[in-house]
């Protein structure tokens, strides 16, 4: 009798073994597999949180209305033997397709949102947004606190994003079909947290 995987697979790559090693020795922590590394962070900061909690807030009628999910601590799957992304938030549909039970098809989000912090400034300016684009994520926005900017990419190819708007915290962002909405980054400036 055949046995049934409880996760599809493909020919493990030598990193893939470590990447999960990694994942099981710090249950606890953000492990990432990025450009062929694997990358530790802790748990996000109040300031991550805050960014995202406000940026929740400004969109989450819209999110009701379409029935669209935001999910925290979801691996992205940009393909068998890639990067795989902790992003802070990712938006996805009521049944998006799933890699396994914890990896969501990159292709198939509707909104990835990182929040840049002093450590990732590389891998969210350099890695990331070829990545995502790469694999097909419709909107890439990025949120740096230290630059006070935010940034959104849209319309993938396999060159890079071929839209990008960046924006100075305060001034608004609009967000192009299908959501049709401007974000107000002035409402981001408020999420430091108090000492």
């Amino acid at each position: 009798m055949a046995k049934l995987l409880a996760r599809p697979t493909a020919e493990e790559h030598p990193s893939d073994q470590h990447y999960r090693a990694a994942c099981r020795l710090f249950p606890e922590h953000r492990v990432e597999l990025i450009d062929g590394r694997i990358v530790v962070n802790p748990v996000p900061t109040g300031l991550h949180n805050n960014i995202i909690a406000l940026l929740l807030f400004q969109i989450t009628g819209f999110l009701v209305e379409k029935d669209w999910r935001p999910w925290t601590n979801i691996k992205l799957f940009l393909g068998t033997q890639n990067d795989r992304f902790i992003p802070d938030l990712v938006i996805v549909s009521k049944r998006p397709r799933m890699w396994g039970e914890d990896e969501v098809h990159a292709d198939d989000t509707k909104l990835v949102v990182e929040v840049v912090s002093p450590s990732s400034v590389h891998d969210d300016y350099v890695i990331k947004p070829k990545a995502y684009a790469a694999a097909k994520v419709p909107a890439f926005l990025r949120i740096d606190p230290a630059k006070s900017t935010a940034s959104l990419f849209t319309r993938p190819s396999a060159d890079g994003y071929t839209v990008f708007v960046e924006v100075t915290m305060g001034a608004p962002l609009a967000m192009p079909d299908p959501w049709n909405l401007i974000l107000d980054t002035a409402r981001l400036n408020d999420a430091e947290t108090s000492g």
